[in-house]
């Protein structure tokens, strides 16, 4: 069956996705867009200037290994699978349509007409370049995405099919993430063990023209994109302002037209602010503690479950969010169609279960951890208040803060420094990407390397191996319950997207999974 079409589905073109994920999805589209903004398309033109949060790690979509870069690599990179921005439903990219023949055959139809920002053609032979590195060069931080591609094959020019060890309906949407961000072949000289970096070369919206560490990366407009006018200005220049309350007044001030992402208790000061716009709408982005389960006291169950269970998340979201927000139970928002109870009611607040654990665990004393963390006010206040917490059950540390490019690789990386990492996952189209790259043994952001409980890994494939939505929604709650059930991480918190815009900008949309596309946006 062919997966994709060129438009965007109607509801009744989306029988998979469960009633209240439609809801939520389809009723949010007003809550995602920005109140007042005009959507009329306009002439490109102008320079477009965002106030981003964090430094890329890198600006190759293999190699990288922070969340935060997407909203850069998006800008560069078009991706095999698109998604609806509200709903997050597979739509056609650089694939103008996919089929499963077979349970483990997808086969591509490509966008012809394409070429790179060097002038080099997207072809599938550029597609097979791309797949072939991400699953197999060692650079390669994504090979947990492709890991179930065994063989990509040439069909022809615009046609490739790919052969897999076992059915996966994950793919396509997991082919919309960094796994499926085309990179120019000639860009590291058809060398899979070449990195891009520095040096990002794709077919997408903006060509790149400079990266100055911790300052600015820019862009200008691609004038071949294959979409029909896009994109809408001239330039595009991303200065780094991690601190979000800075952010917004550089908007305020005219000094750019956009900062994303900025503290949930901005939001009643941007509606107050006549100048400006506000882009607000729920995300798949969650705020919670990462646990090397491999050092120290954390290597005892026992006591990551006390932690787990040390957390008022009301509490948090008051405190931390204004009461913006939803207090999270798992690694997905209620209104998820994947959302299990069963998981949920692994994540409790209940302080006197949290004590009995640490004393069953000869830690009634409490314990002393490493925890990291970043500096901008808003990412400190959450670390008091985990802290506060925390310290109900003996729980104590103190936070070294740092960037979040680098302190997410000595956390996760071979360095492996400290013991809880104060963070967010910043969601994945699909929630079996989401789960597998959290909790599988050889995953990135699984700091140490531990294995998840027997039975985890056959989960995540069950819920690859059928269309069937409740099937999968089943399955994916299986592996959610054991992940929470041994408290592998703890979360805290759905974050909702605040973005303050400029009068000037028009066009732009955020999306369900809170990483901001550029491409819409213009500027009156």
């Amino acid at each position: 069956m062919t997966e994709s079409q060129n438009r965007r589905p109607t509801l009744a073109e989306l029988p998979q996705l469960r009633r209240r994920q439609v809801l939520a999805g389809f009723a949010g589209v007003g809550a995602l867009a920005v109140a007042g903004m005009p959507f009329a398309a306009s002439a490109a033109g102008g320079a477009l200037r965002i106030a981003a949060n964090a430094n890329p790690s890198s600006l190759d979509p293999a190699t990288g290994g922070a969340g935060s870069d997407h909203v850069f690599l998006y800008n560069f990179y078009d991706t095999l699978v698109d998604w609806d921005y509200a709903t997050l439903a597979p739509l056609p990219g650089l694939a103008t349509s996919w089929e499963f023949t077979d349970p483990q055959t997808l086969v591509f139809q490509l966008r012809e007409g394409v070429t790179f920002h060097d002038g080099s053609p997207f072809d599938a032979e550029a597609v097979k370049f791309n797949l072939d590195r991400n699953r197999t060069a060692n650079l390669s931080n994504i090979k947990k995405d492709v890991a179930n591609i065994a063989e990509v094959i040439v069909d022809g020019p615009h046609q490739v099919t790919l052969k897999l060890s076992a059915p996966d309906t994950a793919l396509p949407l997991i082919l919309s993430d960094r796994a499926g961000m085309m990179i120019a072949p000639s860009s590291v000289g058809n060398d899979p063990e070449t990195r891009a970096d520095r040096a990002p070369i794709g077919t997408g919206p903006f060509s790149f023209v400079s990266w100055t560490d911790g300052e600015k990366v820019a862009g200008k407009a691609n004038p071949d994109h294959w979409r029909e006018g896009i994109p809408r200005v001239d330039t595009l220049d991303m200065h780094i302002i991690p601190d979000g309350a800075t952010a917004l007044r550089a908007v305020q001030s005219g000094q750019a037209e956009i900062a994303y992402q900025i503290s949930e208790r901005q939001k009643t000061l941007i509606e107050k602010m006549p100048n400006l716009q506000l882009a607000f709408g729920p995300t798949l982005y969650v705020y919670q503690m990462y646990l090397n389960s491999a050092r120290g006291p954390l290597q005892d169950e026992r006591v990551r479950k006390a932690m787990m269970l040390a957390i008022d998340r009301d509490a948090w979201v008051l405190a931390t969010q204004a009461g913006v927000g939803e207090p999270a139970y798992m690694n997905l928002p209620k209104a998820h169609w994947a959302w299990s109870e069963k998981a949920a009611k692994q994540v409790t607040y209940d302080l006197d279960r949290a004590k009995a654990y640490m004393k069953e665990a000869g830690l009634e004393g409490g314990i002393d951890l490493d925890f990291r963390g970043y500096p901008d006010q808003a990412s400190v206040q959450r670390a008091e208040v985990v802290l506060e917490q925390l310290g109900k059950i003996g729980v104590r540390g103190k936070f070294t803060n740092g960037p979040i490019a680098e302190t997410s690789g000595l956390y996760f990386g071979t360095e492996k420094q400290g013991d809880v990492l104060l963070s967010a996952w910043t969601g994945r189209p699909d929630p079996s990407l989401t789960y597998a790259l959290l909790y599988s043994e050889s995953s990135y952001y699984n700091a140490g390397r531990v294995k998840p409980p027997a039975g985890y890994d056959q989960a995540i494939q069950d819920s690859r191996s059928t269309n069937d939505q409740a099937e999968r929604a089943e399955a994916l709650g299986r592996a959610q319950e054991l992940a929470m059930g041994a408290a592998m991480n703890i979360p805290l918190s759905i974050r909702y997207e605040v973005d303050a815009l400029s009068s000037k900008v028009e066009g732009y949309k955020p999306n369900l999974l809170g990483k901001p596309k550029f491409r819409d946006a213009g500027l009156t």
